[in-house]
Formats: structure tokens, sequence, C-alpha cells
């Protein structure tokens, strides 16, 4: 049989009301698609009936106020703005997309997010923001931009996290992509976090983080033997070191072989060592003290071990003296005459 592939349609062959100029529509102007153009804002022009927007590759800087509002769309369902330079969403950015479902911002080097940057759009569920995270640190905001909102999966792929980010999680996520970050393992507070009554059914992708398999790694292990359907790519997860288990599968591991020495770079390794190191401090500042003790008190000393000298040699001379008459004949002889 044949296939019905998407026929791009040029603008001047869309229909009155299709394509805006500099942009093209897949099979139907409910697909429009705005490619490598260098756009500095949205267009005007979209089709009323668009479902899905994608603009990649142009230099949006920054999202305005109501930055899709000069014409409504009220069946957008899907905006990916991927590779646009968008630096600062402000507050009611995308006003004017009631239906807006899926938000993807990846690739994007963001700077500032007003709190209110994702009012306006209630049924927002699938948030993307793939490598936007990496030029300045957001998670305070973003979480005053997520407060509202009602996710089911949130992707926050490539941003160089080095913890789990709870702050953003919001009650009845389903789904969080952490995969390629620079997370080394979960904490045992992290854990409690993704045990709270709204993230309990939370499905955590972790592929690609330099995992250390060391002791400090123990939590994690014992936390996803039993709840691998809640790590869809457990499987797949492998130990970036220490050298010795570069390369092995975590499932494989079990908690009690993961050394803790600090070559290893456990932290309960380096926790040791760090308290080896305090109690070598605290003795010899003991011994310091001691010392300075005995100097201070010299004379002191001194004249107490005269003194015991001489109570000695007291006790001495009476011990050698009793020995003496024990030992003279002449009183043995007497004492043994009638």
């Amino acid at each position: 049989g044949l296939a019905l592939l998407p026929l791009a349609v040029p603008p001047a062959a869309a229909p009155p009301g299709g394509c805006p100029s500099a942009c093209y529509c897949v099979a139907t102007p409910e697909q429009v698609q705005c490619r490598y153009e260098r756009l500095d804002e949205p267009p005007s022009d979209l089709p009323p009936s668009v479902h899905n927007l994608s603009i990649a590759g142009s230099n949006l800087s920054v999202l305005h106020r109501a930055a899709f509002a000069a014409r409504p769309l009220p069946d957008l369902r899907s905006l990916r703005l991927r590779h646009d330079n968008i630096h600062t969403i402000e507050d009611m950015a995308l006003q004017g997309l009631p239906a807006l479902q899926t938000l993807d911002l990846s690739h994007n080097p963001l700077l500032s997010v007003a709190p209110g940057a994702f009012a306006g759009v209630p049924l927002l569920r699938t948030l993307q923001l793939n490598q936007a995270l990496l030029a300045a640190p957001l998670e305070e905001q973003l979480a005053l931009a997520l407060h509202n909102l009602t996710l089911r999966r949130l992707e926050l792929a490539g941003n160089g996290l080095r913890a789990l980010p709870t702050s953003l999680l919001p009650v009845g996520l389903e789904e969080l992509d952490l995969r390629n970050n620079s997370l080394q393992r979960l904490a045992a507070t992290e854990l409690l976090a993704l045990e709270t009554p709204g993230l309990r059914g939370l499905r955590v992708s972790l592929g690609a983080n330099p995992l250390q398999c060391d002791c400090a790694l123990r939590p994690f292990l014992a936390w996803l033997r039993p709840a691998t359907a809640r790590v869809p790519d457990a499987r797949s997860l492998r130990c970036a070191g220490p050298p010795a288990l570069r390369g092995a599968a975590l499932l494989r591991l079990r908690p009690e072989g993961l050394g803790c020495t600090a070559d290893e770079g456990g932290e309960a390794g380096q926790l040791e060592t760090a308290s080896y190191v305090f109690f070598g401090i605290v003795l010899a500042l003991i011994g310091i003290v001691f010392l300075m003790v005995l100097y201070l008190n010299r004379r002191g000393i001194k004249r107490w071990l005269h003194n015991l000298r001489e109570a000695c040699r007291d006790q001495m001379e009476g011990y050698h003296y009793r020995y003496e008459q024990d030992a003279d004949p002449r009183r043995a002889s007497a004492a043994g005459t009638p």
C-alpha cells in the first residue's frame, strides 16, 4: 500500500489564513514550523486553527507579555521554541494560549524567568527545559514560576545538575527526566522527598550521569532495587567511578560491597579521615596544655618532688633501722632466754 507522507506547502500555495511568511505548514495549517528564520518575535499572522507551532533557530531573546496574543490561538496545544536564544521570559508571556499542554524551551540560555511567566496556561502538563539552565542558577525563579502549575512531565536533561531539584517537583508530577546531568548519587534526603505522598508515583530517568559507586551510594542503591519501575532506565545505569568499578552495572552491585575509602572519593571515607585528623588535633592540644601547666608550675613541682624524695628517704631509713635491730644477734639471744 501507499503511505501518505506530510507535505510541505509553500506560502504561495497556502490557503487563505494559512501559513505566515517565513514559515511553512506540514500537511495542514494546524501544524506550523518556522525553522532557522531570523525572527525577533513570534509571527503575528499565525492561522487561528494551529494546534502545533515550532519555532527553531531564531533570535526571540525576550518573550514579552502576551507574546503570542497578536491573534487568538485558542487551539494551540504544543509550542516548541528550541534554539531561539531566549534568555528572558516575562510575566504572562503565554497569555492567550488557553489550550497549551506542551511547552518546549530546550537549548535556550535562560537568565531570567518571571514568577508569572507561565500564568494563563492552566492546561500545561509537559515542560521541557533540556540544556536551558546552564547560563545561570534558576532553581529559585523556576520554583516560583511553576508553583501553580499541574505538571505531569518535566524534562531537565543536560543541565549540569548536581542534586535532585526538589523545589521544582510539583505535587502530582509523573515523569522527571534528569539524564545527562552531573549527579553522582541521590542522597538520603532526596530519596525521602521522592517518597512524599504527592511524588510516590514519580518516574525518574537518570541515564548518562557520572554515578560514583562508593559507600555514599548505598542509600540510593538500597532504594533502587525494589523501585526499578520508578527508574525506567535503571538497568542501563553504570558506575563512573571509582576506577575499579567504572562501567559496572549498578543493579549488579551489593550495597555492602561499596567501599568507603577516601581514595575512592566516598563521603564516608573522607568523613572518617577528617574525624581522625580532628582527634589528633585535640590530643595535640591537650598535650600542649599539659606541658604548659608543667612549665608554669615547675617550682612547685620541684618542691613537691623534693618533699617526696625526703619522705621516701625517711621511710627507707626507718625500714633500714628496723632491719638492723632484727638482725642483731644479741637482741635475738636475749629474746630467747627465759
